[in-house]
């Protein structure tokens, strides 16, 4: 079998929130670059990626040059293939930015067409080790949301049989202590005491704000405090780690594998999360799995729910997956969610098919 073609399309999605109805911005959009690799008996595998922003031109140029260098190899051979595309990058283009974030477009698609030519759903090629994971509702109650409308839409994450959802604190502004803990309290209110709560920060607080908020919501019961300073500030992190009761969950921001094992040595995180896009696609997400493994430390995914099941199902120290609704309107049918579970596909691949009128809706002009 051998790779004969390929298709890259820029997309703009909707940012909505179709899980409460909460947007953060009416009529934003998030654009994407999804692949298709075609091989010679038939076989269609696809990715997708993004974070491009305004270079999501350059990002789709990237996809398009990689994937060229892939045409006439074994798409059973990936890391072959991916070694072969670092390498004509000169090795020199990343660990990050545009280089990493095609590569993993390019890894994707790989495995779903490995998992196609098999005859297997990913998760089982991965190891298989559950066939339901936990999911958490993510993207409804954000910052900039009000009280009433915060509490509004928790209920409503509730109503819908979510046992596990995410907040974000580091409001608007310039809040006083007592706003930002007064908001996550009025969240837990409106959920009770048995819904796993966790709380984004998005890089927004200093070491020793994050230890005094930290200190003083402890008693919220939250399940994990996420990304509560600069990602790269491993001491600052694992000062917060050290000082806090509640869990602290980071690395969505990292690129590439080398600087998570940095960021486990320095126990700076107790909860590993990662993106797989910045990652570089499913090969390194597992390495970044069994590198977590090894330090008994549990792995989370970031956004694409879609996709990230299947690693979370296959890794023995997944914990849950972000079910962030992004991407999900570009299928014609995505993962299942029963009594707070993602149920795992038994298609074979990603179990996955790009819903055609949704891709022509999104094309980007």
């Amino acid at each position: 079998m051998k790779i004969t073609s390929f298709e890259a399309t820029t997309l703009n999605i909707p940012e909505d929130d179709p899980l409460a109805n909460m947007p953060e911005e009416e009529g934003r959009t998030r654009p994407v670059v999804i692949l298709r690799l075609r091989t010679d008996n038939g076989i269609e595998g696809i990715g997708l990626t993004f974070y491009g922003g305004k270079m999501t031109g350059s990002l789709r140029k990237a996809v398009d040059e990689l994937a060229e260098l892939t045409i006439g190899e074994d798409p059973m051979r990936i890391e072959h293939i991916t070694r072969k595309l670092r390498l004509a990058a000169g090795d020199s283009a990343g660990p990050g930015g545009i280089f990493m974030l095609a590569i993993s477009a390019i890894d994707i698609a790989l495995w779903d067409i490995k998992g196609k030519a098999l005859d297997q759903p990913l998760w089982k090629l991965l190891g298989g080790h559950r066939d339901r994971v936990p999911t958490y509702a993510s993207g409804s109650l954000r910052r900039g949301l009000t009280d009433n409308q915060a509490q509004r839409a928790a209920q409503i994450l509730v109503q819908k049989g979510f046992t596990e959802m995410k907040t974000q604190m580091a409001l608007p502004g310039n809040p006083t202590v007592a706003e930002e803990v007064r908001r996550v309290r009025v969240v837990r209110e409106a959920i009770g005491p048995d819904i796993k709560l966790m709380c984004d920060i998005n890089q927004r607080w200093r070491p020793e704000q994050a230890i005094d908020i930290g200190s003083r919501i402890a008693d919220v019961g939250l399940f994990w405090l996420e990304d509560v300073t600069a990602h790269d500030d491993y001491a600052g992190l694992a000062r917060v780690t050290a000082a806090l009761s509640t869990p602290i969950a980071g690395g969505e921001y990292v690129w590439g594998i080398v600087p998570f094992r940095h960021m486990i040595e320095a126990r700076s995180v107790d909860i590993v999360m990662v993106d797989i896009v910045r990652v570089g696609g499913v090969t390194q997400w597992m390495k970044v799995a069994g590198m977590a493994e090894a330090f008994n430390l549990p792995i989370v995914s970031h956004v694409m729910p879609e996709i990230l099941v299947h690693v979370v199902a296959a890794a023995p120290n997944g914990l849950t997956v972000e079910y962030m609704p992004w991407m999900l309107a570009l299928y014609e049918e995505t993962p299942a969610i029963e009594n707070g579970m993602l149920v795992l596909p038994n298609k074979p691949g990603l179990g996955l098919k790009f819903d055609e009128k949704a891709v022509a809706a999104f094309r980007a002009g």
